[in-house]
């Protein structure tokens, strides 16, 4: 396939995300990317300017695809409901696309996203989850970093295969996002 037939930088960051899947986002190089297209790595750059670019795509597009599942997930419902709803989507996500997961950890500058809204979407869905506990700020930013923090820690654990006693880690997060709940209900206000 020849650069001009139809190579972009939509595809670009598609294929981008297909890869990080399989061999993780710090494997992902332009010259990988340009043997997926059957090109020389200088066609990328008629698209891109850099890989920092294409990861940058990589992470707006897990962002948004990650978002679209919790909207999916949560829409309806509320409270623990809400929330066990909001986790498992999180956690089937980033044990089902690692290398995008792992997209959407990266530290990007600012100004590669100012033209789109799905890091905020993303806040906008985590706060209308926590809704229900009826929090004010600061209370509600520390919750919801324990919501993050908690996700990511147990998805990138399962993920790398840590999880290694005889219960299965299903039952724990069960159990984790349950004591979640409970801890959001008696969340001890900032006066």
């Amino acid at each position: 396939m020849a650069a001009h037939a139809g190579l972009t930088a939509d595809r670009i960051a598609r294929a981008a995300a297909e890869l990080a899947d399989e061999v993780g986002i710090e494997k992902v190089t332009a010259s990988a990317l340009a043997r997926r297209f059957g090109v020389k790595d200088a066609s990328l750059y008629s698209h891109v300017k850099s890989l920092r670019e294409i990861r940058t795509r990589v992470a707006l597009l897990a962002a948004d695809e990650l978002n679209r599942a919790i909207a999916a997930a949560v829409a309806g419902r509320s409270g623990a409901e809400a929330l066990a709803a909001f986790a498992d989507a999180y956690r089937h996500y980033a044990t089902s696309h690692p290398g995008r997961y792992a997209a959407t950890q990266l530290p990007l500058d600012p100004a590669d996203f100012t033209d789109t809204e799905v890091f905020a979407r993303s806040v906008e869905l985590t706060y209308a989850v926590m809704r229900h506990y009826r929090l004010d700020e600061p209370d509600l930013t520390d919750a919801a970093r324990l919501l993050r923090a908690t996700f990511h820690g147990f998805a990138t654990i399962e993920a790398a295969g840590g999880f290694n006693h005889p219960r299965p880690a299903a039952e724990s997060w069960q159990r984790i996002v349950a004591g979640l709940h409970q801890l959001l209900e008696t969340w001890p206000r900032t006066v």
